[in-house]
């Protein structure tokens, strides 16, 4: 099938890609390259540059390219960057996704995946794991759009009949990971660590993640595709928690235990807790996940290290 992935010059996207051109399906990646790479793609995808908040022109692509299936995962994805700039944020998060729902209905498109967030959406719970049945309530703007783009695409499946899957991943990481900006502690724990620079944790360090290696995620992509008349919600992550002191350690094993483990200030409204349920895409699609955490710290060091 012809697939258009949104954001697919990025961490997630490009891996998605791999997996899916792996499968003998035909890519197309489009990607503004704010902060996606050109190497990133995969040598036998193609590459569009624009962005989806430029709706004659997604539609002029709509309507060449004729792709059959849409992945969503360009957005701005900086959460302290959503509290500073709501507006931005929407306009990135929501209208964007709008135009490629309006697109998706006028070209019939058969199915649209979403890369939608577990933790920003559901905000500080005491039930952990936390399922799909939680009610959100989101404690930022990027959570806020998030969730509205799920209830879109509940709307836009039972009044237009698109089909749809929306996963909410946890803390993904791994290589690729863009270390520059707030998101993605790991990436940039480890780019500061091999600079010999030091890395300051936020607060106590108490903050708990789950925390998900990237090529799980493409898996649970990829099986949304192949479970194609299912749709709905679906929670990708570990079921594990993670505090940043404990990924500190973890990570400053790879550097002789050099670092001393230094804390600033805490960031305001930061959340405070997040673990993902992953127990009903077990059980519909037949994922989960199969790097741990020990495991996908060291495989994200040595994709650093041999970038150095």
């Amino acid at each position: 099938m012809k697939i258009l992935i949104t954001g697919g010059a990025g961490f997630i996207g490009s891996h998605i890609g791999d997996f899916l051109v792996e499968n003998g399906h035909e890519v197309v990646a489009l990607d503004n390259l704010s902060s996606g790479k050109k190497e990133n793609i995969n040598p036998k995808a193609k590459l569009i540059e624009a962005d989806v908040i430029d709706f004659q022109k997604i539609e002029g692509i709509f309507a060449e390219e004729k792709p059959e299936i849409i992945y969503h995962l360009a957005a701005q994805m900086d959460v302290r960057k959503s509290v500073e700039d709501p507006l931005f944020d929407s306009k990135t998060n929501i209208l964007g996704s709008l135009n490629l729902l309006n697109l998706s209905v006028k070209y019939q498109i058969k199915k649209f995946i979403f890369s939608s967030t577990g933790g920003a959406t559901y905000g500080d719970t005491d039930n952990r794991p936390t399922p799909e049945t939680q009610m959100e309530w989101p404690l930022s703007p990027y959570g806020v759009a998030k969730l509205s783009v799920d209830k879109f695409l509940n709307y836009f499946h039972q009044i237009h009949g698109l089909n749809y899957v929306s996963l909410r991943y946890g803390n993904v990481y791994g290589p690729r990971q863009n270390p520059h900006g707030e998101a993605g502690v790991i990436a940039i724990f480890l780019n500061k660590m091999f600079k010999g620079e030091q890395p300051v944790i936020n607060g106590e360090g108490v903050q708990t993640r789950d925390y998900v290696f990237v090529s799980d995620v493409a898996k649970a992509n990829l099986l949304a595709l192949h479970n194609f008349e299912k749709t709905g919600i679906f929670n990708v992550g570990t079921g594990v928690e993670t505090n940043v002191n404990q990924l500190f350690q973890e990570i400053n094993q790879h550097f002789e235990n050099k670092f001393p483990e230094i804390h600033g200030e805490g960031k305001k409204g930061e959340q405070k807790t997040s673990c993902l349920n992953f127990d009903k895409i077990k059980q519909e699609f037949g994922w989960e996940p199969e790097i741990n955490f020990k495991k996908g710290i060291k495989s994200t060091y040595q994709w650093f290290l041999e970038r150095k």
